[in-house]
């Protein structure tokens, strides 16, 4: 049999709650031609994700989207052995068929990972659909140039800690923007940012001012509210801004919070783009792998996963992910990854 999370309330409640996801115990899928079977390693959760929930985009009765990494139990893929790893789309569940044929909401084209290229679970992150959401963002739609200035908003979640190190690597001044002083205090002595403010801060608008002497040259965007509000008034002429996310606003109801958005930004003089990363990555894959791996081997580009262990812990991992409350990348193992020896490897944060 085989076990997945569904989306158990239509239309659901504006944040996810206990009642929200149901568990599902299904018969196990067969791989037919041209497909194989794969057991789900690690699911990627990411704010994206509640958009689909809400718009009504995964059919009833399905596995809750997600972005995996698996390991072939059965294939009938020329090319695709059994205990291959492949980068693929099972969602919430335990297992899941790729190839010919599979359609799902969010389906990608699964590719084998080469384990000897970084950890299993980077293939959903700084690797993966995620680094290059960064990579996208900030160096082809940014273009940050040395010594413009650089704010990055949730700057140590999934994407922000990329797009900042990687402006960094261009010669530019970034400034993140977190949460708790924990946070800040990563984001600045473990991934090198030049400064970082904490939106919780009740002097947190000032707070950004002080630490943006010159104003704002790259903007981008993964929350939105009042973030956004207190970057609004230090755009420069001819700054660019990336809109990434809107977390803040994830649980509005009614109107298009980015459309508000880009116009009081253009407004002030920037130019504005929203990011889709489906975009960028026929065209521009190879390429950022080619830079992204010797960076992350060699250091240049640091990277903190939070890691949740077990299906049943998908639900509650997802709030707290929304809430802000994960650390780093935030991922749930939900069966063993035969790479990992027997210490934790660094730069991961497991709970």
């Amino acid at each position: 049999m085989n076990r997945y999370w569904t989306l158990a309330r239509r239309p659901p409640p504006p944040w996810p709650d206990a009642d929200t996801f149901a568990l599902v115990e299904a018969p196990m899928p067969q791989p037919g031609p041209g497909q194989a079977l794969t057991r789900t390693i690690y699911v990627s959760l990411d704010p994206y994700q509640w958009g689909y929930k809400r718009r009504g985009v995964e059919p009833e009765g399905a596995p809750c989207h997600a972005r995996t990494v698996a390991q072939v139990v059965e294939s009938n893929i020329d090319g695709l052995a059994p205990g291959d790893f492949v980068f693929c789309t099972n969602g919430w569940s335990e297992y899941g068929l790729m190839g010919e044929g599979v359609a799902r909401p969010g389906y990608m084209v699964p590719r084998k990972l080469d384990p000897a290229q970084g950890r299993l679970s980077q293939a959903v992150g700084v690797l993966g659909m995620l680094g290059l959401t960064a990579y996208a963002g900030m160096i082809l739609q940014g273009d940050p140039k040395a010594g413009e200035t650089v704010v990055v908003s949730a700057a140590s979640g999934g994407v922000g800690q990329i797009a900042g190190q990687l402006a960094k690597l261009k010669g530019a001044r970034v400034v993140g923007i977190a949460g708790r002083e924990e946070k800040c205090r990563f984001v600045t002595g473990t991934l090198g940012f030049d400064a970082c403010v904490s939106h919780l801060s009740p002097t947190f608008a000032g707070d950004l001012a002080a630490a943006c002497p010159a104003g704002v040259d790259v903007y981008f965007e993964n929350v939105g509210g009042p973030v956004f509000e207190a970057v609004l008034p230090l755009f420069n002429p001819g700054s660019r801004m990336t809109i990434c996310g809107l977390i803040a606003h994830y649980g509005d109801t009614a109107g298009d919070a980015g459309a508000a958005e880009r116009a009081a930004a253009e407004a002030r003089g920037a130019t504005v783009t929203n990011l889709f990363v489906g975009d960028y990555v026929e065209g521009h894959h190879d390429a950022f792998l080619a830079d992204m791996v010797p960076w992350v081997a060699e250091g240049k580009v640091k990277y903190l996963e939070d890691i949740r262990e077990g299906l049943g812990a998908i639900p509650a991992a997802f709030a707290e992910m929304l809430k802000g409350g994960n650390f780093g990348k935030m991922l749930v193992r939900v069966s063993p990854d035969p790479t990992l020896q027997r210490s934790r490897p660094s730069g991961t944060s497991k709970r």
